[in-house]
């Protein structure tokens, strides 16, 4: 972290051989016909791209022949195990900055063109080889004609193969290219990185709604009791602008309130996923019983944050109520799980086991 993050790319050889043939073509594919996934089959022919979004007909894949093409499955992550144990290998960064893993699947000459990405990414060859040329190039400009954000000139600076194992680690807006020798598969770990404009326009929506809870009955309107006749009424009242600059300056908001938007709005479940409630809920005294026996961990699209005051999940706010209750649900938070030990210690009226016996019915959380 220290010498590499977002300062400069770093090839490590062998990182992850653990990690060789554990993603499956079929499985990849199998996904991409899913409507709850994101997913793109990109193929290129003579120098120009085009890109289908997913979900993939299934009668597709007969048909894409065996050079230049690849698919890309967006948070592989969160239906399949391998996937979810190799995204937490890289929580040595901030859960609030880790985002996704992403598996491309490409053929002998595949590859989604010379490119930037905004953020960090580590790239983890599993299967087959792949050549990657990056470039620190300050020329990002993108070529207009494609339907892709390719870059309209690319000049290599540095180039190496990927062997299955190996990984290449880019900060934000190094230049590259990856290009397919044969079939390979190439994970690629992504994070967060908000915009400003995002992030503004996020929390002032947040804001908002903030405003639109107070208590209608404390609501001040505006009033001009001193308005005199008007020669020319559609010029706006110099008056109107002033009480309303007033207004938006008496408008606060504490550091705590930024931390609560950050948590709330960075653990708010993607579009794309849901949750799958128990089909058969068990009730509350048994949930207790097989907690105690076996532990809890919280489901993979569960995502789960705190700050000194609360800890949110998926979105939701709850406020620590007591020491135990924050470091025991922090304690989940960090670890993504609880073992018996930990909960045994437990009243069974204790308002955590309400809380999660709650997250079960919701399909956050379960039993190991």
């Amino acid at each position: 972290m220290a010498t590499y993050w977002q300062k400069k790319p770093l090839l490590i050889r062998q990182a992850a051989p653990e990690y060789v043939d554990r993603f499956p073509v079929d499985d990849l594919f199998e996904l991409a016909e899913s409507d709850d996934v994101e997913s793109r089959l990109v193929r290129q022919h003579r120098g120009h791209w085009k890109m289908m979004r997913g979900p993939i007909d299934p009668e597709v894949r007969p048909t894409l022949g065996k050079k230049h093409w690849s698919l890309l499955v967006q948070g592989v992550n969160l239906h399949d195990d391998d996937a979810a144990s190799l995204l937490g290998r890289f929580r040595f960064i901030p859960d609030a900055r880790l985002d996704d893993l992403m598996v491309s699947y490409a053929v002998d000459g595949g590859g989604v063109g010379p490119h930037f990405d905004s953020y960090d990414v580590f790239l983890l060859q599993t299967h087959g080889r792949r050549r990657w040329r990056i470039s620190q190039q300050r020329d990002l400009t993108l070529d207009p004609t494609q339907p892709m954000k390719i870059l309209s000139h690319f000049e290599a600076e540095q180039e190496w193969i990927l062997e299955p194992g190996d990984m290449l680690y880019l900060p934000p807006h190094v230049a590259h290219d990856g290009v397919a020798l044969g079939e390979c598969i190439t994970c690629s770990i992504g994070f967060r990185a908000p915009g400003e404009r995002e992030l503004t326009a996020q929390f002032l929506h947040a804001m908002a709604e903030r405003i639109e809870r107070e208590d209608d009955q404390r609501e001040r309107r505006y009033k001009d009791p001193d308005q005199e006749a008007v020669a020319h009424p559609a010029a706006l009242p110099a008056r109107l602008v002033d009480a309303t600059q007033r207004l938006i300056d008496a408008v606060k908001w504490r550091p705590s309130d930024i931390s609560s938007f950050l948590a709330s709005y960075l653990t708010e479940p993607k579009a794309t996923v849901f949750f799958d409630p128990p089909y058969r809920p068990i009730k509350r005294d048994v949930f207790v019983k097989r907690m105690m026996a076996r532990g809890l961990r919280l489901d993979g699209r569960t995502q789960m944050l705190y700050d000194a005051r609360q800890v949110f999940i998926n979105g939701e706010p709850i406020d620590f109520d007591g020491t135990m209750m924050r470091k025991t649900l922090c304690r989940l938070a960090d670890q993504r799980a609880i073992d018996t030990q930990q909960v045994v210690t437990l009243a069974n009226d204790s308002p955590i086991v309400d809380l999660w016996y709650e997250w079960y019915l919701a399909g956050w959380i379960h039993s190991v």
